[in-house]
C-alpha cells in the first residue's frame, strides 16, 4: 500500500470503426481527438509525487499501515506513472486484516500526537460512549495484516499455534463463560476483513479521467468514480480529476472477537476462522485477475491513443481525399443529367435552318 498526502483540489465517445461519409467528418474528428497535453501545473504535482516514490524501499514510508508500495501492484503503479497524464497518489493491492476498532472521544497524549492513529496511546473520555463502528483510529490497533494469501500451515499441528493465536486472540476454556465475563466490562469489537485492490489516480484532464474510469468499470471495478470531472468548472491548472478504482463486491468482513480488560477473546469457533481465511484466500486470486484485466485494458486504451495521435495527419488526408472524390462524383452525375435533358422550345427555334 502507498498513500501520498495530496489535496484533491463520463460521456463515452466511441470512434467510428471505418471512414465516415463526409457529412460526419466533424463528429469523426471529435471522436478521434487525442488526449490533451498535461498542464504545467499537473506536471509539477506529478514530479513531486514521483520524487517521494523514488525513495529506496528501505527508506520509503507513508501514512499507510504497511508504509510502502505493495509488491503485488508495483508493476501496475510504475506502468501508470510512466504515462504523462497519470500519476498514482495512493494504492493497496488488496489485504486481509484483523483489527481492534477504536472508540469515540479518544484523545491522544500530547507526546504521541504525531504518531499514526492506529498506534496512538489513547485516553477515553468518560462522558463519551464506546463506538460500535469499525475503524482503527481512536486507540484502535492492527492485530494482523497481510497483502498475500494467509498461510495456515502449522495451525493444525499438535502443540502448534492455532488460527486464533495467529491473529493474537485467545480462546477461553469456557467460551460462553468468557463472553459473559467480557460483557461486564466496556467492549471493543475485533474485526476480520478482506479488502480488494483500491487505487487513486490523479489525471491531467477530464478526458484522461474518463479513459481511466472506463477501463476500471470494464475490468469489474463497478464502484469506481471520479471527482472534478466537469470541464469548464475549474481553470486548466486545477482541473485534475482524481479517479478511484475500487470494487466492494469482493469485500468480506466479520466480527470475530472482543477486547475488554486488556484481553482479546475470540468469540467464534476455529472452524469459522479457518473458513474466513479460505474465502479471503480465494478472493485474493480473483483480485489478481481483476488487476490484470484493468492493466491490460488501460494499456490498450493508452496505446490506442498514441496510435491515433500518430495517424491523425493520415486520417485528415483520407478525409480530404474522400471529400474530393464525393465532390467529383457529384459533378459527373450533374453533367450526365444535363446531357440527357431534352432541348426546350427556345433552343429549337434558335437552331439554323438549312432547308
Amino acid at each position: 500500500m502507498h498513500v501520498i498526502p495530496f489535496p484533491s483540489n463520463c460521456d463515452d465517445i466511441t470512434p467510428f470503426p471505418t471512414m465516415p461519409p463526409p457529412r460526419f467528418q466533424q463528429e469523426y474528428k471529435a471522436a478521434m481527438k487525442p488526449l490533451p497535453s498535461p498542464h504545467p501545473g499537473f506536471t509539477r504535482k506529478k514530479a513531486k509525487i514521483l520524487e517521494q516514490l523514488s525513495v529506496p524501499a528501505s527508506e520509503y514510508t507513508d501514512s499507510s499501515p504497511k508504509g510502502s508500495v505493495d509488491e503485488g501492484i508495483r508493476e501496475l503503479i510504475d506502468g501508470i506513472n510512466s504515462h504523462d497524464g497519470l500519476v498514482t497518489t495512493s494504492s493497496c493491492a488488496g489485504r486481509v486484516s484483523v483489527f481492534v476498532e477504536g472508540r469515540k472521544g479518544v484523545v491522544a497524549a500530547p507526546e504521541e500526537a504525531d504518531q499514526p492513529s492506529s498506534v496512538k496511546a489513547a485516553r477515553l473520555r468518560p462522558d463519551k460512549p464506546a463506538s460500535t463502528a469499525g475503524g482503527k483510529g481512536g486507540g484502535g490497533s492492527w492485530l494482523f495484516v497481510s497483502h498475500d494469501p494467509v498461510d495456515l500451515g502449522g495451525c493444525d499441528d499438535p502443540g502448534g499455534r492455532d488460527v486464533a493465536g495467529l491473529f493474537g486472540l485467545e480462546i477461553p476454556a469456557d467460551q460462553a463463560r468468557g463472553l459473559e465475563d467480557a460483557g461486564q466490562a466496556p467492549l471493543r469489537l475485533i474485526h476480520f476483513k478482506f479488502e480488494p485492490m483500491i487505487l487513486h489516480i490523479l489525471t491531467a484532464s477530464p478526458s484522461h479521467a474518463q479513459l481511466v474510469l472506463k477501463c476500471g468499470l470494464q475490468a469489474g471495478y463497478r464502484e469506481s468514480g471520479a471527482i472534478n470531472l466537469l470541464e469548464g468548472k475549474l481553470d486548466a491548472e486545477n482541473a485534475n480529476p482524481m479517479v478511484a478504482i475500487r470494487s466492494m463486491g469482493l469485500s468480506l468482513e466479520s466480527l470475530i472477537g472482543v477486547e475488554s480488560d486488556g484481553r482479546r477473546r475470540c468469540i467464534v469457533s476455529l472452524e469459522y476462522l479457518k473458513m474466513l481465511v479460505q474465502i479471503a484466500n480465494e478472493r485474493f486470486g480473483e483480485n489478481e485477475k481483476r488487476i490484470e484485466r484493468f492493466w491490460t485494458a488501460l494499456q490498450a486504451a493508452l496505446d490506442g491513443q498514441k496510435a491515433e495521435s500518430r495517424e491523425e495527419p493520415r486520417l485528415e488526408r483520407d478525409v480530404r481525399r474522400e471529400t474530393k472524390k464525393a465532390e467529383g462524383l457529384r459533378r459527373q452525375e450533374e453533367l450526365g443529367k444535363e446531357r440527357q435533358r431534352p432541348p426546350d422550345e427556345a433552343e429549337i427555334l434558335l437552331e439554323p435552318n438549312f432547308f
